[in-house]
């Protein structure tokens, strides 16, 4: 019963991190399917989370930071558009260009508003009644079920108390699977990021459609880096994204462009994680194992998995490549 119960916490750490990368790896869907090499999701997710850790902070309603976040992640969104659709800029270099913007821009304005480092205050402070921070949710009779054997630790565990943004990823897979293979708006999607030419001769604009899909990209990234500051950590601190935005892309190159895929790769590197988190101090014949060691072996592993287990992934055909009209 013991390792039922470890099994249920690794798998419920599991989730918690691996919630950020899902939001990230969609977000890279929609933005490289229609041929932007999105190496800028770090960025967005660190841009977002300053912005809604601060707006949170400010207005003390986590559904403002929500918003303020989202909105920053499609601003940066935009200029990344801007760059490489309006243009027709190198992607990876704006791509590097707007993660030095967010990296630099969140730590100076931090420390000048909040003098504190670059943070942002702690979003739960009872001493000064804030209370910023997204809650768990408790599922119904999570409560009642929690001593029942199996089931409780599944339901009461596993299943109920994350916060809503862990539920809102989830369910965002099978919805932009949906929106990607299934309508006529992800036809045209998938359609630019293979042949642009053909797209535009049929009357539809390129530019508008890289522009559209980079705008939900901001959406999903947004979401992400606000699970982070908002709900998980409930205070910004620099640089926290921590290579998230990498992980996610690398998680979608494995998932071959597919959100079924990456989903898995996602959930793959978090389990990695969650059991690094709970080797941390444990000793090999007698030596003890430093723990920077536990903590680099998730993004090793992930490094071999990816490079020995992916086989041939065929990104899209136009990916990475300006779009230039014809001029008749």
């Amino acid at each position: 019963m013991e390792a039922f119960n470890s099994l249920i916490l690794i798998l419920d750490a599991t989730l918690r991190v691996a919630t950020p990368l899902i939001f990230a790896a969609l977000a890279g869907m929609f933005s490289e399917r229609t041929g932007i090499v999105n190496i800028a999701l770090e960025g967005k997710i660190l841009a977002s989370a300053f912005a809604g850790a601060a707006a949170a902070y400010v207005t003390n309603s986590p559904w403002m930071g929500l918003l303020a976040g989202v909105m920053v992640s499609v601003v940066f969104a935009w200029m990344h558009a801007f760059a490489t659709v309006t243009h027709n800029g190198d992607h990876v270099v704006s791509g590097m260009a707007i993660n030095i913007l967010a990296a630099g821009l969140t730590a100076a304005l931090g420390n000048f508003w909040f003098k504190q480092g670059g943070n942002t205050p702690n979003l739960v402070d009872p001493f000064n009644d804030i209370d910023a921070r997204f809650s768990p949710i408790t599922l119904p009779f999570a409560d009642q079920l929690a001593d029942v054997p199996v089931i409780g630790g599944l339901y009461s565990e596993l299943i109920s108390g994350h916060f809503l943004l862990v539920y809102i990823a989830l369910a965002a897979v099978p919805v932009c699977w949906w929106v990607m293979f299934r309508t006529r708006f992800g036809l045209r999607m998938r359609a630019v990021g293979e042949n642009p030419s053909a797209v535009d001769t049929a009357g539809i604009s390129v530019a508008g459609m890289r522009y559209l899909s980079l705008t939900i990209c901001g959406v999903l990234a947004g979401l992400a880096g606000v699970y982070l500051s908002v709900a998980v950590t409930a205070q910004f601190l620099p640089n926290m994204s921590a290579g998230k935005g990498y992980m996610a892309l690398a998680a979608l190159i494995f998932g071959k462009w597919r959100p079924r895929g990456a989903l898995l790769a996602c959930l793959m590197f978090g389990i990695l994680q969650a059991i690094a988190d709970r080797s941390q101090g444990v000793s090999l014949g007698g030596f003890a194992i430093p723990v920077q060691a536990i903590e680099a072996l998730p993004y090793v592993l992930t490094v071999v998995l990816l490079a020995g287990f992916i086989g041939k992934a065929i990104p899209p055909k136009a990916i990475g490549r300006p779009y230039v009209k014809e001029r008749e």
